[in-house]
């Protein structure tokens, strides 16, 4: 809808975690109520509401935005009471006449001597947004949320990881000129694109693929009967997450590699949790592949509104060359048609491997807005042009040199 006019109150918080303003919209004036969230109790409270404005208003791709992902993902990851550091929470929500319309899930942390507010979810989620009423005047509500959040957030930088191009924020990150520290794309499959699997292998892969996954399951069986679970829930589902997240370490070391948030007992216990579904269930997929009565290979993926997102595919060593996280993947893609799965999203970054399943593909940008002058400098010397060339340069680092190099840190720190 097209704003006429724009008039904007002062901020005058009537308590130190609420503020209003108003915004004038076809010479209508509704009241933009916005709180900050800081407490856990407060957070909790929030169920019912999320849980409606996500229902009426959030799209496939905020799959990490729900409240019941954010509900597990605190649970493990928000700072205990009473302790000095890890994230705390900085939720900003906005209401009109009373009714939640905007939520920008953030937590604050501060961790060598920089304090960073960024997505609630963080490590564990891979999109991050605002959610926003699609009956209201988006662009002007999310613009005043920003405001507020600079101005009433204590931080040296606010830090917007992987945010989609078709994200609610994104426009605002670039209509402000907000600093770009990184630039990926997300591949994904259009399931909708055909009527069944079959059209959909026909219209998607070459016969050479085709034949080559043919003969990937000929020689499999060959040496026993392959078995295919997805699971949706329970004990079982649990436990094979669990030892995802083990395999796939294993394969990082394997090639002298280490991941900071899945080497994490957290981590670990999240997707555990998630997996299980106990307790305010996140819609969490777990396939496995068996071969001989043995889990060969594995995936954890997340469903929202006709999307499946893949957060984790692992394989066990042993069958590496023999194809298995292949043959799982075609598996899934013919389930996904037998749940009636709209998208197959295999999410940032845009490895090789997933470019070779994946004919689309949607550019993720993190954002950086700097607040202080080392705010500033972390943003611009370490975010924007240390860390990601530091990354290409362990990419380029031989494997064998990798696990030497890796073996090196693992020993110093043991010593430490």
């Amino acid at each position: 809808m097209h704003v006429a006019a724009r008039s904007v109150a002062s901020l005058t918080p009537s308590s130190p975690d609420t503020a209003s303003r108003t915004v004038t919209r076809d010479g209508i004036a509704p009241r933009i109520d916005l709180t900050l969230i800081t407490e856990r109790s407060a957070f909790d409270a929030l169920e019912p509401e999320w849980n409606d404005l996500f229902e009426r208003s959030a799209r496939s791709i905020h799959v990490f935005q729900s409240f019941n992902f954010c509900w597990h993902w605190a649970n493990g990851f928000l700072a205990k009471d009473g302790a000095k550091s890890g994230p705390r929470l900085a939720i900003l929500t906005g209401r009109q006449n009373g009714r939640l319309v905007m939520i920008w899930p953030l937590v604050s942390e501060r961790a060598n001597g920089i304090t960073e507010v960024y997505w609630m979810g963080e490590p564990v989620a891979q999109y991050g947004d605002a959610l926003i009423d699609t009956g209201s005047v988006s662009s002007e509500i999310l613009r005043t949320g920003l405001e507020y959040i600079r101005k009433n957030l204590s931080s040296d930088v606010l830090r917007l990881r992987r945010v989609r191009a078709d994200a609610n924020v994104a426009r605002l990150m670039c209509d402000i000129g907000a600093q770009i520290a990184d630039t990926q794309v997300a591949p994904y499959m259009d399931l909708a694109s055909a009527k069944d699997f079959a059209a959909f292998e026909e219209q998607s892969f070459s016969t050479k693929m085709r034949r080559n996954r043919r003969r990937l399951t000929k020689r499999l069986e060959e040496k026993g009967p392959l078995e295919f679970l997805r699971l949706h829930g329970g004990a079982e589902a649990g436990a094979f997450a669990a030892n995802a997240i083990t395999v796939k370490n294993r394969w990082l070391k394997d090639r002298g590699l280490v991941s900071s948030a899945l080497n994490d007992d957290r981590t670990v216990r999240f997707f555990r949790d998630v997996a299980e579904s106990k307790a305010k269930p996140v819609a969490c997929v777990v396939s496995i592949l068996k071969t001989c009565g043995d889990a060969a290979a594995y995936e954890i993926s997340f469903t929202c509104k006709g999307r499946l997102v893949v957060h984790v595919m692992a394989f066990e060593l042993a069958f590496e060359k023999a194809g298995v996280g292949v043959l799982l993947l075609e598996q899934n893609l013919k389930q996904g048609y037998a749940e009636k799965l709209d998208v197959y999203d295999m999410m940032a970054p845009g490895d090789a491997y997933k470019m070779d399943w994946c004919d689309k593909s949607e550019p993720v940008i993190d954002w950086v807005i700097p607040s202080s002058a080392k705010g500033y400098l972390y943003a611009r010397v370490y975010l924007e042009f240390l860390r990601p060339r530091l990354k290409s340069a362990l990419k380029a680092v031989p494997k064998p040199l990798r696990r030497l190099m890796r073996q090196g840190l693992t020993g110093a720190s043991a010593q430490g």
